[in-house]
């Protein structure tokens, strides 16, 4: 059975594990087959963004979610001003391209309104009072339910705590990066959930580990190196005794600020191979996870402070 969390104090209660559709690719009718395959397994929250493949992803969301709109929550990403002819594109994150921005994504998708909408991005220099004003009045005028950031950058993440009403901020978050972990006491106290995307960290935390370090890991990954991934993927594959995934989630799922892990999929049977490792997980006991904690180091974000 796939549990919800709420997401921060709002109407809004996700699935635990929630379906990331940047990797869904282009192919409509496999892309179909994933989200149908997720939702038919419990998953209540799509993620997508206007930049992923230049729209054309929230097309399929959209298309996918035509006559089911009342089962799934979804969630789109504003800032990046495209160009989808020439492949490029901008940070943008004024008032006139937030709205410009929501008009675009909501015409693609079919939609009336947008249930969690996020800035995908943002700095320090951006007009922050200025962005907040515009997801008000969307909010007030009913085109978005609730709005958020995806951001890594703490800076960013202080000034929408202190001056915003952000229900989530999506994050990288895992038992490598547990960079998240210093600001999560402040999330809580502020009542904003963490949406965790990356949850098995390219592989390297699932039960392909070892074959992903081999892959993924050879330039690194934050501040460890190869061969630290190597040591960690067989410690990790040893503690974890067949069940990887599933304890990657509940690493993850362990803080009750995270609302929901959202993992990516490119064919179904990652899906149903995720949502199966999920159902047959125990929460954590302490003393668990306290030892998958010490294969790791607790980093912290170094830039943007």
């Amino acid at each position: 059975m796939m549990q919800k969390r709420q997401l921060g104090n709002s109407e809004l209660f996700v699935s635990e594990l929630s379906l990331g559709c940047m990797s869904l690719g282009t192919d409509e009718h496999k892309a179909n087959d994933i989200i149908h395959t997720a939702i038919d397994h419990g998953v209540n929250y799509l993620d997508t963004a206007d930049l992923y493949s230049f729209g054309d992803n929230e097309k399929i969301v959209g298309k996918a979610t035509e006559g089911i709109r009342d089962q799934v929550l979804i969630g789109s990403k504003v800032g990046n001003n495209f160009d989808k002819e020439k492949g490029t594109w901008f940070w943008d994150p004024s008032s006139e391209h937030i709205k410009q921005g929501l008009k675009d994504s909501l015409h693609r998708m079919g939609l009336d309104y947008i249930d969690l909408y996020q800035l995908h991005g943002g700095t320090i220099d951006d007009p922050i009072d200025e962005v907040i004003d515009t997801f008000e009045e969307l909010k007030k005028e009913g085109l978005i339910r609730e709005y958020g950031i995806s951001s890594i950058r703490p800076n960013v993440i202080q000034q929408f705590l202190q001056k915003s009403n952000i229900v989530s901020v999506m994050m990288q978050y895992n038992l490598l990066d547990r960079r998240p972990e210093e600001f999560l006491p402040l999330l809580h106290e502020n009542n904003v959930s963490v949406l965790a995307r990356g949850p098995l960290s390219k592989g390297m935390l699932s039960n392909k580990a070892k074959q992903a370090v081999q892959t993924k890991g050879e330039d690194g990954f934050l501040s460890y190196d190869f061969q630290e991934l190597e040591t960690i993927a067989d410690q990790w594959t040893t503690l974890a005794e067949g069940e990887e995934n599933a304890k990657s989630f509940q690493y993850i799922l362990h803080n009750d600020t995270v609302a929901s892990c959202v993992f990516g999929a490119s064919d179904p049977s990652q899906v149903i191979e995720n949502i199966s490792a999920y159902q047959k997980a125990e929460p954590l006991k302490e003393d668990d996870y306290k030892k998958m904690q010490s294969l790791t180091k607790a980093l912290r974000y170094e830039n943007h402070r």
